[in-house]
């Protein structure tokens, strides 16, 4: 990356000068590009080291990396009290074009993460309770954070942890005995299946606050039989049950987007459950309870937050009823994951409200597995919220990921409906906008903040959408293929070898290098800083650039049938490229017609 070319020159200029920067050298774009292309502060934080003045200093660097001719920087100027703006020269972004092109499959992705090992868990949702605008929220975000950290070299693996045993469970096998009578046979869509989990848990949950005490004695008592799997008639609806659910998962995850174990035709790479967790978690409980880790009280055990910082609080790791709570699970969950996938970092998204909590678990495993403690990281984020009146859920109580990808889905046709489209084409933009849609608005803010999903906003093809990234990449892709009656070479060659050497040739001529071809070649440092910051927004705000700078491209020069076609078409190609792999990275699909 060029980046990382300036960043040597700037080094080696300081060495030459008997200078060592102590930290990091801040190496940013201009926001103006009169000031350049990139600008450093070196020497203003260097200044306290020499007599001379942060502007003598700052003209001293300049002379040193000058002096070597670097064949990237055309020219480097001296604004303010010292500030170093370089402008890169017209072969950079020449060659820059000739990369993408080059390599159109893997231009953006870094070597930053080689060599190393990363799980990332998200989604989580629970068997037998629906898949809510949480569990869609965490899936998309966790998805994004996946390929932007698979985009920067790492081997990755994705994980999906989930309940599938507890209360909750024992809630709905009470509603399932209840309406055992109406339960769905085997051949019934997998849809009416699912209603009936609902109605069961409903009605479990119901009777377990409001029901009598025998009621909820009963519930308490089939939550112990699931962990022991002592009752065959009841491991009979739990499997039944269990197993709709996951199947169902699974349909979601495929509208979503999210398969990556492609060997088992899976979403995720790693499955985790409760079932599995609970006892290894209670066998670390019960070993730290003997190194004086955790302690007893009133027949639990219990880990002191607060005794390692003040911060933090107590919570139970095992009940009173010698089972282990979600934070026993939690810790055998670590262990497990490390156990099958020995990783340098594990990742897991969550919504924030466990942060306090996910705080004391970590510490409570730092004080038994202080390695494994260190790699794992908590990414916690926000909500996602609707407005009034805008919609309503589909039982009442929570907002399905299904039910809203349905309604944004028929507000889509409603603005495709009278286009010149065959019903399969319809279907497919549909889907793929509405799920474009509420990828961007989720990825567009920093992952810890709510969201309040606005639909009028999010389907808007006029810039900060998902739909007007989208759209940009098939415009930029009908150039190509209106283009190839026109092209003097055969159109399997525009991206060949002979082709791509003669972009310098293709550009001779042409108007100054623009602001497209100053963006185009951004994308893998985008990459690299979206990892480091956890920060997909980063990646948006980027394409957004390149989508306006495209279109403004596209509104002021003609294309086809200009002097300066062929490299007008590889400015285009470069950019389909740019906005495919960055859609990509968000998670949001691609169409090839709108």
């Amino acid at each position: 990356m060029i980046q990382n070319v300036l960043l040597v020159e700037i080094r080696k200029a300081l060495e030459a000068l008997g200078l060592k920067a102590e930290t990091e050298i801040k190496l940013e774009h201009s926001v103006d590009p009169q000031f350049g292309d990139y600008s450093t502060n070196i020497a203003l934080i260097l200044d306290k080291k020499t007599s001379e003045g942060p502007k003598i200093l700052a003209a001293q660097i300049k002379e040193k990396i000058l002096a070597g001719q670097p064949k990237e920087i055309k020219e480097i100027q001296i604004a303010g009290p010292g500030f170093l703006n370089f402008y890169l020269t017209d072969e950079f972004f020449i060659s820059a074009l000739k990369e993408i092109i080059s390599t159109p499959d893997n231009f953006g992705q870094t070597g930053v993460l080689a060599g190393r090992k990363v799980m990332v868990e998200y989604t989580d949702p629970n068997p037998f309770k629906e898949f809510h605008i949480g569990h869609l929220m965490s899936n998309i975000i966790g998805e994004s954070l996946g390929q932007i950290i698979e985009a920067n070299g790492a081997e990755t693996k994705r994980a999906c942890y989930q309940g599938d045993v507890g209360l909750h469970v024992a809630k709905a096998l009470w509603g399932m005995f209840k309406l055992e009578g109406e339960l769905p046979k085997e051949k019934v869509p997998l849809t009416d299946k699912i209603k009936f989990l609902g109605r069961a848990y409903a009605l479990g949950a119901a009777e377990y606050e409001e029901g009598t005490e025998d009621a909820k004695q009963g519930i308490i008592i089939i939550n112990k039989k699931i962990y022991k799997r002592s009752d065959s008639k009841l491991n009979e609806l739990y499997d039944l049950g269990r197993e709709w659910s996951l199947e169902y998962f699974e349909t979601i995850y495929k509208r979503l987007g999210t398969n990556h174990n492609e060997k088992e035709n899976k979403a995720f790479d790693f499955y985790f459950f409760e079932s599995e967790t609970g006892p290894a978690g209670q066998k670390l409980v019960e070993e730290g309870l003997a190194k004086e880790v955790f302690e007893k009280s009133d027949g639990a055990v219990i880990f002191h937050g607060e005794k390692h910082d003040s911060s933090l609080h107590t919570r139970v790791f095992l009940n009173a009823e010698g089972l282990p709570t979600y934070e026993a699970k939690d810790l055998g969950l670590a262990k497990i994951k490390a156990n099958r996938y020995p990783a340098d970092s594990y990742y897991t998204v969550t919504g924030n409200e466990i942060k306090d909590y996910f705080r004391v678990v970590m510490t409570a495993l730092k004080q038994l597995e202080p390695d494994l403690a260190s790699k794992i990281k908590h990414v916690p984020h926000g909500m996602l919220r609707l407005p009034s009146g805008k919609m309503s859920s589909r039982t009442g109580q929570v907002i399905t990921a299904e039910s809203l990808i349905t309604d944004v889905k028929a507000k889509v046709f409603e603005k495709i409906n009278e286009r010149d489209l065959t019903k399969e084409e319809k279907e497919e933009i549909a889907e793929k906008v509405a799920v474009g849609a509420i990828k961007y608005s989720i990825l567009k803010q920093s992952i810890g903040k709510d969201i309040i999903f606005d639909f009028d906003k999010s389907l808007s093809f006029e810039g900060d959408s998902g739909p007007y990234l989208q759209y940009a990449y098939t415009r930029a892709l009908s150039v190509l293929k209106k283009a190839e009656i026109n092209l003097k070479i055969p159109r399997d060659e525009v991206s060949g070898e002979a082709q791509r050497s003669n972009l310098e040739r293709l550009h001779k001529g042409s108007t100054s290098i623009g602001a497209l071809e100053k963006l185009l070649y951004q994308l893998p440092e985008v990459v690299e800083r979206s990892y480091q910051e956890l920060a997909p927004q980063n990646l948006v705000s980027y394409l957004i650039e390149v989508a306006g700078a495209y279109n403004s491209f596209y509104a002021n020069n003609k294309i086809i049938g200009s002097e300066e076609e062929a490299y007008r078409l590889m400015l285009t190609m470069a950019t389909t490229i740019v906005l495919k792999n960055g859609l990509t990275l968000l998670g949001v699909p691609v169409l090839e017609k709108m």
